[in-house]
Order: structure tokens, then sequence, then C-alpha cells
């Protein structure tokens, strides 16, 4: 090999700077959105508030209707932290807003539309920065099956 050669190569590539405050964000914004999950959206339906009881009511949809979307979203919350299943949990989540958008439009007449848009746009960037998990949970099911 040539020294003309030789110091063509490119080096390579070691973990940047830039790349682990990528991470370090996307995790950030994993723990605060399953902190909002857990906190300020399933807590009042699962403790049967009166902020999230009455709505439910007013929906017709009652308290089993409040318990059961209370139930999804902690399970959502707590499963954006577990590495395997945080891509997962933020597709559940997204489809869980998209009804939320709906319900709010149809049923509720616009009154907070925006909060499950809004919700949907770092769900969706966690969903797709960590599709790789879904490989790895598709793996994992599959060896237990």
């Amino acid at each position: 090999m040539s020294e003309t050669t030789a110091s063509r190569t490119v080096p390579a590539r070691a973990a940047t700077p830039r790349g682990r405050t990528a991470r370090t964000a996307l995790r950030g914004l994993q723990i605060l959105l399953a902190l909002f999950y857990a906190g300020a959206s399933a807590l009042p339906k699962l403790i049967a508030h009166p902020s999230g009881a009455e709505t439910f009511e007013r929906l017709g949809w009652g308290s089993t209707g409040m318990y059961t979307i209370g139930v999804l979203e902690l399970a959502g919350a707590i499963a954006l932290l577990i590495p395997v299943l945080q891509s997962v949990a933020a597709i559940a989540l997204s489809a869980l807003m998209v009804g939320a958008f709906i319900v709010s439009v149809t049923a509720l007449g616009g009154e907070n539309a925006a909060t499950p848009l809004i919700l949907i746009v770092p769900l969706a960037l966690i969903a797709w920065a960590l599709r790789g998990s879904l490989t790895d949970l598709r793996r994992l099911v599959a060896r237990d099956a």
C-alpha cells in the first residue's frame, strides 16, 4: 500500500458527543412522557378524581371506561421505560391519542383537542428513533413461542 492510499483512509467513527446528547435527550423525553402519562393522565382516572369522572360520565362511558383508559395509559407509561417495549409503547400511546382526539372533537366539542395531537409528535419521534426495539421484541417473542 502506498503512502497516498494509506493517508486517504477514513478513521472509524467513534461515539460522538452529538450522538450521546441525542440519546440522552431522547431518554429524557421518554421519562418526561412517562411521568405525564402516569401522573397527570392515568392517576386522576385511577383514583376517580372528579375532573376525569365528569368527562367519562358525560361521554356515557362511566367508571369502566375511565379505569380502562387509566390502566392503558399507566401501562404505556411503564412500557416507555422498558427498552424492549419502548417503540411499541410509543405506537400504542399514539393510537390512544388518536382516539382521544376523535372523542374530543366529536363528543366534547373540541375541548382540549390539541393536547392529543401535541403528544403524538414526541411519541412518533420515540417510535421511529427506537424502531430497532421492535426487532428485539419480535425475536424475544419468537424465541419464547
